[in-house]
Protein backbone atom coordinates (compact mmCIF):
# COMPACT_ATOMS: atom_id res chain seq x y z
CA UNK A 1 0.00 0.00 0.00
CA UNK A 2 1.40 3.15 -1.12
CA UNK A 3 0.53 6.12 1.89
CA UNK A 4 1.08 9.91 0.71
CA UNK A 5 0.69 13.12 2.91
CA UNK A 6 -1.64 15.97 0.47
CA UNK A 7 -1.45 19.65 1.14
CA UNK A 8 -4.42 21.11 2.34
CA UNK A 9 -4.02 24.32 4.35
CA UNK A 10 -6.17 24.61 7.39
CA UNK A 11 -6.22 21.24 8.11
CA UNK A 12 -4.34 19.07 10.24
CA UNK A 13 -3.54 16.34 8.12
CA UNK A 14 -5.20 14.86 4.81
CA UNK A 15 -3.52 11.35 3.30
CA UNK A 16 -4.45 9.03 0.37
CA UNK A 17 -3.98 5.97 -0.01
CA UNK A 18 -3.46 3.19 -2.76
CA UNK A 19 -3.31 -0.73 -2.86
CA UNK A 20 -3.02 -2.05 -6.30
CA UNK A 21 -3.64 -5.60 -4.78
CA UNK A 22 -7.15 -4.99 -3.77
CA UNK A 23 -7.88 -1.67 -5.85
CA UNK A 24 -8.32 0.59 -3.00
CA UNK A 25 -7.90 4.41 -3.60
CA UNK A 26 -8.74 6.65 -0.66
CA UNK A 27 -8.22 9.90 1.36
CA UNK A 28 -8.63 10.21 4.88
CA UNK A 29 -9.26 14.14 5.89
CA UNK A 30 -8.52 15.46 9.63
CA UNK A 31 -9.80 18.54 9.71
CA UNK A 32 -9.39 19.45 13.99
CA UNK A 33 -8.33 17.13 16.83
CA UNK A 34 -9.34 20.12 19.38
CA UNK A 35 -12.11 18.44 21.00
CA UNK A 36 -10.41 14.75 20.74
CA UNK A 37 -9.79 12.25 18.32
CA UNK A 38 -11.25 12.90 14.84
CA UNK A 39 -14.27 10.70 14.03
CA UNK A 40 -16.47 9.96 10.82
CA UNK A 41 -17.78 7.94 8.45
CA UNK A 42 -16.45 6.28 5.53
CA UNK A 43 -18.27 7.31 1.79
CA UNK A 44 -17.83 5.14 -1.18
CA UNK A 45 -18.78 7.17 -4.35
CA UNK A 46 -17.49 6.48 -7.84
CA UNK A 47 -15.97 10.23 -7.74
CA UNK A 48 -14.64 11.49 -11.57
CA UNK A 49 -11.08 12.44 -10.17
CA UNK A 50 -9.20 12.66 -7.11
CA UNK A 51 -9.50 16.22 -7.04
CA UNK A 52 -13.78 15.83 -6.63
CA UNK A 53 -12.81 12.50 -3.79
CA UNK A 54 -10.43 15.45 -2.15
CA UNK A 55 -12.53 18.55 -2.36
CA UNK A 56 -16.02 16.32 -0.77
CA UNK A 57 -13.66 14.73 2.06
CA UNK A 58 -12.49 17.95 3.03
CA UNK A 59 -16.08 19.45 3.08
CA UNK A 60 -17.23 16.49 5.28
CA UNK A 61 -14.36 16.39 7.88
CA UNK A 62 -14.72 20.11 8.02
CA UNK A 63 -18.59 18.84 8.65
CA UNK A 64 -17.92 16.54 11.39
CA UNK A 65 -15.73 19.25 13.15
CA UNK A 66 -19.10 21.28 13.30
CA UNK A 67 -21.24 18.11 13.92
CA UNK A 68 -19.77 16.59 16.78
CA UNK A 69 -18.74 19.89 18.50
CA UNK A 70 -22.54 21.05 18.48
CA UNK A 71 -23.20 17.58 19.59
CA UNK A 72 -20.99 18.36 22.59
CA UNK A 73 -19.03 14.97 22.05
CA UNK A 74 -15.49 14.68 22.68
CA UNK A 75 -14.68 14.22 19.45
CA UNK A 76 -13.08 15.95 16.62
CA UNK A 77 -13.39 16.12 12.63
CA UNK A 78 -12.10 13.71 10.15
CA UNK A 79 -13.73 11.58 7.27
CA UNK A 80 -12.70 9.23 4.70
CA UNK A 81 -13.91 8.51 1.19
CA UNK A 82 -13.28 5.34 -1.17
CA UNK A 83 -13.48 6.14 -4.89
CA UNK A 84 -15.14 2.96 -6.26
CA UNK A 85 -18.73 2.23 -7.10
CA UNK A 86 -20.09 0.44 -4.46
CA UNK A 87 -22.36 -1.49 -6.34
CA UNK A 88 -19.34 -3.27 -8.42
CA UNK A 89 -16.08 -2.28 -7.38
CA UNK A 90 -16.92 -3.31 -3.04
CA UNK A 91 -15.15 -6.47 -2.06
CA UNK A 92 -13.97 -7.76 1.30
CA UNK A 93 -10.50 -7.48 0.10
CA UNK A 94 -10.98 -3.54 -0.57
CA UNK A 95 -12.43 -2.93 2.94
CA UNK A 96 -9.97 -4.70 4.24
CA UNK A 97 -7.05 -2.93 2.80
CA UNK A 98 -8.97 0.40 3.89
CA UNK A 99 -9.17 -1.16 7.09
CA UNK A 100 -5.46 -0.98 7.14
CA UNK A 101 -5.24 2.52 5.77
CA UNK A 102 -7.31 3.23 9.00
CA UNK A 103 -4.82 1.37 11.39
CA UNK A 104 -1.98 3.55 9.91
CA UNK A 105 -3.22 6.16 11.48
CA UNK A 106 -2.83 5.12 15.18
CA UNK A 107 -5.93 6.53 16.25
CA UNK A 108 -6.05 10.20 15.26
CA UNK A 109 -9.12 8.78 13.14
CA UNK A 110 -12.17 6.40 13.72
CA UNK A 111 -14.03 5.54 10.88
CA UNK A 112 -18.00 4.09 10.45
CA UNK A 113 -20.64 4.04 8.17
CA UNK A 114 -21.65 7.02 5.61
CA UNK A 115 -22.95 6.65 2.12
CA UNK A 116 -22.35 3.62 0.04
CA UNK A 117 -20.78 1.65 2.80
CA UNK A 118 -22.63 -0.93 5.43
CA UNK A 119 -22.20 -2.53 8.46
CA UNK A 120 -20.76 -5.39 6.99
CA UNK A 121 -18.56 -3.15 5.30
CA UNK A 122 -17.09 -1.52 8.66
CA UNK A 123 -16.86 -4.93 9.99
CA UNK A 124 -14.50 -6.22 7.03
CA UNK A 125 -12.47 -3.11 7.72
CA UNK A 126 -12.14 -3.72 11.14
CA UNK A 127 -10.79 -6.95 10.82
CA UNK A 128 -7.27 -5.30 10.26
CA UNK A 129 -8.19 -1.61 12.43
CA UNK A 130 -9.09 -0.90 16.17
CA UNK A 131 -10.35 2.46 14.91
CA UNK A 132 -13.77 1.37 13.79
CA UNK A 133 -17.03 1.83 15.05
CA UNK A 134 -21.09 1.43 13.83
CA UNK A 135 -20.25 -2.50 14.71
CA UNK A 136 -22.96 -5.11 15.53
CA UNK A 137 -20.56 -7.36 17.66
CA UNK A 138 -18.71 -6.30 20.65
CA UNK A 139 -19.70 -5.28 23.94
CA UNK A 140 -20.23 -1.75 22.98
CA UNK A 141 -21.58 -2.06 19.34
CA UNK A 142 -23.55 0.37 18.25
CA UNK A 143 -24.68 -0.95 14.73
CA UNK A 144 -26.52 1.05 11.93
CA UNK A 145 -26.58 4.36 13.37
CA UNK A 146 -29.10 4.76 10.28
CA UNK A 147 -32.07 5.06 12.73
CA UNK A 148 -30.79 7.22 15.20
CA UNK A 149 -30.02 9.95 12.63
CA UNK A 150 -33.36 9.61 11.62
CA UNK A 151 -34.50 10.39 15.36
CA UNK A 152 -32.48 13.14 15.40
CA UNK A 153 -33.63 14.37 12.31
CA UNK A 154 -37.40 13.95 13.04
CA UNK A 155 -36.77 15.62 16.11
CA UNK A 156 -35.35 18.84 14.93
CA UNK A 157 -37.59 18.48 12.19
CA UNK A 158 -40.34 19.05 14.83
CA UNK A 159 -38.37 22.05 16.39
CA UNK A 160 -37.93 24.35 12.79
CA UNK A 161 -41.43 23.18 12.26
CA UNK A 162 -42.68 25.11 15.15
CA UNK A 163 -40.58 27.95 13.96
CA UNK A 164 -41.36 28.19 10.57
CA UNK A 165 -44.61 26.91 10.43
CA UNK A 166 -46.23 28.10 13.79
CA UNK A 167 -46.30 24.33 15.23
CA UNK A 168 -44.60 21.16 16.01
CA UNK A 169 -47.48 18.56 14.77
CA UNK A 170 -46.67 17.47 11.70
CA UNK A 171 -50.10 15.80 11.18
CA UNK A 172 -51.22 16.59 7.80
CA UNK A 173 -48.21 18.23 6.72
CA UNK A 174 -46.43 17.30 3.83
CA UNK A 175 -42.71 16.99 3.63
CA UNK A 176 -40.42 16.28 0.03
CA UNK A 177 -37.52 13.99 0.83
CA UNK A 178 -34.96 14.11 -1.33
CA UNK A 179 -33.58 10.53 -0.61
CA UNK A 180 -34.63 7.34 0.68
CA UNK A 181 -31.46 5.34 1.51
CA UNK A 182 -31.05 4.44 5.05
CA UNK A 183 -31.68 7.32 6.91
CA UNK A 184 -34.02 8.51 4.61
CA UNK A 185 -36.31 5.23 4.88
CA UNK A 186 -36.32 5.94 8.84
CA UNK A 187 -37.53 9.00 8.20
CA UNK A 188 -40.37 8.13 6.18
CA UNK A 189 -40.99 6.00 9.08
CA UNK A 190 -41.21 8.43 11.72
CA UNK A 191 -42.88 10.94 9.65
CA UNK A 192 -45.57 8.40 8.70
CA UNK A 193 -46.05 7.59 12.27
CA UNK A 194 -46.75 11.45 13.21
CA UNK A 195 -49.11 11.72 10.33
CA UNK A 196 -47.35 13.49 7.80
CA UNK A 197 -48.17 13.15 4.15
CA UNK A 198 -44.55 12.11 2.10
CA UNK A 199 -43.32 13.43 -1.71
CA UNK A 200 -40.12 11.28 -2.43
CA UNK A 201 -37.49 10.78 -4.87
CA UNK A 202 -34.66 8.68 -5.44
CA UNK A 203 -33.28 6.79 -8.38
CA UNK A 204 -33.75 3.34 -6.41
CA UNK A 205 -36.33 1.10 -7.93
CA UNK A 206 -36.80 -0.92 -4.95
CA UNK A 207 -36.35 1.94 -2.32
CA UNK A 208 -39.10 3.69 -4.13
CA UNK A 209 -41.54 0.35 -3.84
CA UNK A 210 -40.82 0.48 -0.12
CA UNK A 211 -41.60 3.97 0.43
CA UNK A 212 -44.91 3.37 -1.61
CA UNK A 213 -45.86 0.50 0.00
CA UNK A 214 -45.02 1.21 3.43
CA UNK A 215 -45.50 4.71 4.00
CA UNK A 216 -48.00 5.56 0.98
CA UNK A 217 -45.28 8.16 -0.21
CA UNK A 218 -46.01 9.97 -3.74
CA UNK A 219 -43.41 9.27 -5.79
CA UNK A 220 -41.70 12.19 -8.36
CA UNK A 221 -38.67 12.22 -10.60
CA UNK A 222 -35.54 13.08 -8.63
CA UNK A 223 -35.35 16.26 -10.34
CA UNK A 224 -39.04 16.98 -9.56
CA UNK A 225 -38.71 16.80 -5.84
CA UNK A 226 -37.08 20.63 -5.40
CA UNK A 227 -40.48 21.81 -7.14
CA UNK A 228 -43.39 20.82 -5.15
CA UNK A 229 -45.59 21.79 -2.84
CA UNK A 230 -44.83 20.96 0.58
CA UNK A 231 -44.16 22.56 4.06
CA UNK A 232 -41.28 20.98 4.66
CA UNK A 233 -38.45 20.04 2.56
CA UNK A 234 -35.94 17.42 3.74
CA UNK A 235 -32.62 16.85 1.89
CA UNK A 236 -31.76 13.18 2.77
CA UNK A 237 -28.74 12.29 0.31
CA UNK A 238 -26.06 13.75 -1.41
CA UNK A 239 -24.79 17.59 -0.45
CA UNK A 240 -24.98 20.52 -1.66
CA UNK A 241 -28.77 20.10 -3.05
CA UNK A 242 -29.58 23.49 -1.40
CA UNK A 243 -28.14 25.62 -4.41
CA UNK A 244 -29.01 28.16 -6.32
CA UNK A 245 -30.87 26.72 -8.92
CA UNK A 246 -32.57 24.41 -6.48
CA UNK A 247 -33.93 27.38 -4.07
CA UNK A 248 -35.37 28.78 -7.31
CA UNK A 249 -37.74 25.92 -7.45
CA UNK A 250 -38.27 25.55 -3.88
CA UNK A 251 -41.80 26.25 -2.77
CA UNK A 252 -41.50 25.23 1.37
CA UNK A 253 -41.41 26.80 4.97
CA UNK A 254 -38.73 25.22 6.36
CA UNK A 255 -35.46 23.09 4.77
CA UNK A 256 -34.40 20.28 7.57
CA UNK A 257 -33.28 17.55 6.24
CA UNK A 258 -30.36 14.63 7.48
CA UNK A 259 -27.54 15.56 4.35
CA UNK A 260 -24.38 16.62 5.24
CA UNK A 261 -22.83 20.63 3.55
CA UNK A 262 -26.63 21.18 2.13
CA UNK A 263 -25.87 24.51 1.51
CA UNK A 264 -23.88 24.39 -1.74
CA UNK A 265 -22.20 27.41 -0.42
CA UNK A 266 -22.72 30.43 2.17
CA UNK A 267 -24.85 32.74 0.08
CA UNK A 268 -27.59 30.01 0.12
CA UNK A 269 -28.32 30.62 3.29
CA UNK A 270 -29.31 33.93 2.63
CA UNK A 271 -31.12 33.31 -0.63
CA UNK A 272 -33.22 31.13 1.92
CA UNK A 273 -34.03 33.71 3.92
CA UNK A 274 -34.88 35.89 1.10
CA UNK A 275 -37.25 33.72 0.13
CA UNK A 276 -38.86 33.28 3.69
CA UNK A 277 -37.59 29.74 3.89
CA UNK A 278 -36.56 28.58 7.22
CA UNK A 279 -32.80 26.54 7.41
CA UNK A 280 -32.02 23.74 10.17
CA UNK A 281 -28.40 23.76 10.60
CA UNK A 282 -27.38 20.63 8.96
CA UNK A 283 -24.98 19.41 10.66
CA UNK A 284 -27.00 19.87 14.01
CA UNK A 285 -29.96 18.44 12.78
CA UNK A 286 -28.48 15.32 11.11
CA UNK A 287 -25.79 14.20 14.69
CA UNK A 288 -27.78 11.44 15.82
CA UNK A 289 -25.78 8.80 14.02
CA UNK A 290 -22.77 10.23 15.10
CA UNK A 291 -23.59 10.43 19.06
CA UNK A 292 -24.42 6.64 18.37
CA UNK A 293 -21.08 6.19 16.95
CA UNK A 294 -19.64 8.00 19.59
CA UNK A 295 -21.07 5.96 22.24
CA UNK A 296 -19.08 2.74 20.56
CA UNK A 297 -16.21 4.72 20.59
CA UNK A 298 -15.97 6.20 24.03
CA UNK A 299 -17.40 2.85 25.66
CA UNK A 300 -20.69 4.06 26.95
CA UNK A 301 -23.10 1.19 26.94
CA UNK A 302 -25.87 3.46 28.32
CA UNK A 303 -28.75 4.19 26.75
CA UNK A 304 -29.99 6.92 27.95
CA UNK A 305 -26.51 8.74 27.01
CA UNK A 306 -27.29 8.30 23.62
CA UNK A 307 -30.67 9.50 23.69
CA UNK A 308 -29.95 12.19 26.24
CA UNK A 309 -27.63 13.62 23.15
CA UNK A 310 -30.45 13.41 20.36
CA UNK A 311 -32.77 14.97 22.45
CA UNK A 312 -30.37 17.83 23.24
CA UNK A 313 -30.17 18.09 19.15
CA UNK A 314 -33.44 19.62 19.16
CA UNK A 315 -33.00 21.76 22.18
CA UNK A 316 -30.07 22.75 20.39
CA UNK A 317 -31.72 23.99 16.98
CA UNK A 318 -34.20 25.36 18.83
CA UNK A 319 -31.32 27.71 21.06
CA UNK A 320 -30.02 28.61 17.51
CA UNK A 321 -33.17 29.08 15.57
CA UNK A 322 -34.69 31.75 18.44
CA UNK A 323 -31.37 33.22 18.74
CA UNK A 324 -31.63 33.67 14.47
CA UNK A 325 -34.94 35.06 14.80
CA UNK A 326 -34.08 37.84 17.58
CA UNK A 327 -30.90 38.64 16.14
CA UNK A 328 -32.07 38.78 12.06
CA UNK A 329 -28.99 36.49 11.54
CA UNK A 330 -28.60 33.30 9.09
CA UNK A 331 -29.05 30.43 11.04
CA UNK A 332 -26.32 28.61 9.11
CA UNK A 333 -24.35 31.81 10.42
CA UNK A 334 -25.54 31.58 14.21
CA UNK A 335 -24.56 27.90 14.05
CA UNK A 336 -21.08 28.25 13.07
CA UNK A 337 -20.43 30.84 15.98
CA UNK A 338 -21.76 28.95 18.24
CA UNK A 339 -19.37 26.12 17.07
CA UNK A 340 -16.63 28.71 16.93
CA UNK A 341 -17.07 29.53 19.98
CA UNK A 342 -17.01 26.04 21.92
CA UNK A 343 -13.88 25.33 19.42
CA UNK A 344 -11.95 28.57 20.79
CA UNK A 345 -12.67 27.84 24.67
CA UNK A 346 -10.21 24.71 24.36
Amino acid sequence: MIIKELDAPGYERVVYAEDSTSGLKSIIALHSTKLGPAAGGCRMFKYDSLEAATIDALRLARGMTYKNAAASLPLGGGKSVIIAEPKTDKTPELMQAFGRFVEALQGSYYTAEDVGISVEDIAEAAKFTSFAAGLTDGPYASGDPSPVTAKGVFLCMKVAAEHGLGSPDLNGKTIALQGLGHVGMHLCHYLHDAGAKIIAADINPMAINEAKERFNATIVEPDAIYAQSADIFAPCAMGASVSVPSIAQLNVKVVAGAANNQLADDNCGRLLADKGILYAPDYVVNGGGIINVAAEILKISDQSWVNGKVKQLGETTDQILRKSSDTGEFPHRVADRHVDDILAAI
